[in-house]
């Protein structure tokens, strides 16, 4: 844990098992829209002072007020010579969920609150348990719905997302 002050905030798209492991350290994690000003205000408005994007965008708020991959990388060197671990040793530590990811297109943004998107949603949700879960979002920048899956097993993560992309797809048309 070193300096870590509070919890540590990511956005909608941080994958599960970092949401897993940082549960196991005791660590609150909190999940935001994406885009790095998302995890900045929510780390300002916290207190908390680490926070980022699965894209890389790191905030070390004791150390610079906008994310820096050089702090970001100095950071992990410190925390790893600290604790006298290697990288690889450290990055064991945390289990990558599968995760798939669909983009279904359109010509006109619609509400995806429909009955056949939420039944979908649930069914999805009830076949993952507590060991994964469902996003749709539409994209900030292009005429898309994303449809993310993830979860433990890998099969059932790329069966359930094509499933629901086709739904999100046919209430779209």
């Amino acid at each position: 844990q070193g300096r870590l002050i509070g919890g540590v905030v990511g956005t909608q798209m941080s994958n599960f098992g970092l949401e897993t492991a940082l549960s196991q350290l005791n660590i609150e994690f909190r999940r935001v829209a994406v885009g790095d000003r998302h995890v900045l205000v929510e780390l300002q408005s916290s207190g908390w002072l680490l926070g980022g994007e699965s894209s890389g965008h790191i905030l070390c708020l004791d150390l610079a007020s906008t994310g820096d991959g050089i702090v970001s990388g100095l950071q992990v060197l410190c925390a790893l010579h600290r604790e006298g671990r290697s990288l690889y040793t450290a990055r064991c530590e945390m289990i990558r969920y599968p995760q798939h990811l669909v983009n279904v297109a359109y010509a006109e943004e619609k509400n995806l609150s429909t009955k056949a998107v939420k039944l979908a949603i649930n069914e999805a949700e009830a076949r993952l348990g507590r060991e994964g879960r469902v996003l749709l979002r539409h994209s900030g920048t292009e005429p898309v719905v994303r449809v993310m899956v993830e979860g433990r097993d890998e099969q059932l993560v790329k069966c359930l997302a094509e499933e629901l992309a086709e739904t999100v797809s046919q209430e779209l048309s």
